[in-house]
């Protein structure tokens, strides 16, 4: 697909993503629709009213009338969506600098487009045959209150409340300045927990960190865990689909661990769990000890969620999936990445055990992530040219899946280009740290010297 990537579409806003751009997604959203309303939301981000403006009116301009629902999670957009059955736009570049916003398309089943439905609507978008209604035809605009509210109210009537109000938390809480600081503070709370937090305070510029939340930009919630002596760390990323954590000793506890963690309690015999292809070898670990088969798929929620609802549609238990960044789906609640219902659930885990032991079967393997920059499509192509003659030359397992990931028993390394941003990414895992690092190195001066050849 060139419009949509591997979740929603994303660029730098007024640059790449433009209110006409973003008018023309909606306008083909829209028609392949042919919905009476449609409802429109956006994260935090500075830009965003702008382009949710221009989405608003690209649908009325098609005929539907539409729901303006402010500032919500992208998982609470898709909690409106299933609620009302009216499909949603939702303007956010999730975990993106800054500057980027995006666009995520949820149907009216509260779950994000798989690929077939996105590549009519790109067709739609790139042959400009758009529906045209007559003016008395348009649609007109309300604004609807309380989104935020119900959302919150469904992930408390889904999570064991009770048990984790028994388990007298203490929660230090950054949502990054991002859609979670309105949502996340108030249901922590009402679960019974005492709440401390960092960066909470709603500011699409995110002032106080960037909005990934990786252990660079976590310090902060490091430091207050630590001072608060709290059981637990939570971070989310810009539209709170995302939930991180820290220990109570104020480590951070790796994404992979803790999908590995939440798949164990969640698994059982003849169950699927679905991940990407830069699946660490934990969640590998799980699922043959529950006897589980682990369905692999290109990175991004898109991907996942279509071959979920394949597995389901062929009669599969599909009770937990997810990938190591803290964007995990459990689809007996919503077949949606929700980081305040994925907070939930580690909760739960919390009842008898600390967040060091609920995750600590799960070590023993260390991660690297490199991001390599491109400036041109002639660079991009010169990076994953490097990367396909390593796997040429390589004696590794290989894995074409997704990019080039190269498995060596107990440690695997994968440069992949991202489906979001302008740059090539590279993961590692090893048990040994050294090992992990040095495959890393190793891919990313073979990328450089290939990029520094252009």
């Amino acid at each position: 697909m060139k419009v949509f990537g591997s979740s929603g579409t994303r660029g730098v806003a007024n640059e790449e993503l433009t209110p006409e751009f973003a008018l023309k997604v909606a306008k083909a959203a829209g028609t392949v629709w042919r919905a009476d309303r449609v409802a429109v939301a956006r994260d935090t981000r500075a830009t965003g009213r702008m382009l949710a403006d221009a989405a608003a009116s690209g649908l009325a301009s098609v005929g539907a009338d539409v729901d303006r629902l402010g500032i919500v999670p992208t998982p609470g957009a898709q909690a409106y969506a299933e609620r009302e059955a009216t499909p949603v736009v939702m303007i956010t570049a999730s975990h993106n600098p800054p500057e980027y916003n995006g666009i995520k398309l949820i149907g009216a089943d509260g779950v994000e487009l798989v690929v077939s439905d996105l590549e009519r609507i790109e067709q739609k978008f790139l042959t400009e045959q758009f529906d045209s209604v007559r003016w008395s035809e348009t649609g007109g605009s309300r604004r609807v209150e309380g989104a935020r509210r119900a959302y919150v109210e469904g992930l408390l009537a889904a999570v064991d409340r009770e048990k984790i109000s028994g388990a007298d938390l203490t929660v230090a809480l950054d949502p990054g300045h991002g859609a979670g600081s309105l949502t996340s503070p108030e249901f922590f709370r009402k679960l019974g927990c005492r709440v401390v937090t960092a960066n909470s305070q709603p500011d699409g510029h995110f002032p106080g960190r960037e909005p990934e939340p990786v252990p660079e930009n976590l310090g902060d919630l490091g430091r207050l865990v630590a001072a608060t002596d709290a059981d637990v760390g939570i971070a989310h990323d810009g539209d709170a689909d995302r939930a991180i954590f820290y220990d109570e000793n104020g480590k951070y506890v790796e994404g992979d661990a803790t999908l590995a963690a939440l798949a164990a309690a969640e698994l059982e015999p003849g169950d699927s769990v679905v991940s990407a292809v830069n699946v660490s070898q934990r969640l590998v670990d799980v699922a043959d000890d529950r006897g589980a088969t682990l369905e692999l798929t290109p990175i991004g929620s898109t991907n996942l969620i279509t071959r979920i609802e394949e597995l389901q549609s062929e009669g599969e238990s599909v009770p937990v999936a997810g990938e190591g960044n803290g964007g995990i789906f459990f689809p007996g609640y919503l077949l949606a990445r929700d980081g305040a219902y994925t907070a939930a659930k580690f909760l739960e885990l919390l009842a008898d055990r600390s967040a060091s032991e609920v995750v600590a079967p799960y070590g023993g393997y260390h991660n690297v992530r490199v991001n390599i920059g491109y400036d041109t499509d002639a660079e991009r192509d010169a990076l994953l040219d490097a990367a396909e003659r390593e796997a040429e030359e390589s004696d590794a397992e290989m894995t074409t899946l997704d990019g080039y990931r190269f498995d060596y028993g107990d440690a695997w390394v994968l440069a992949r280009p991202s489906g979001t941003e302008p740059m090539v990414r590279i993961y590692a895992e090893a048990r040994e740290e050294s090992w992990a690092t040095e495959l890393a190195q190793a891919m990313e001066e073979k990328l450089l010297e290939a990029k520094a050849e252009v």
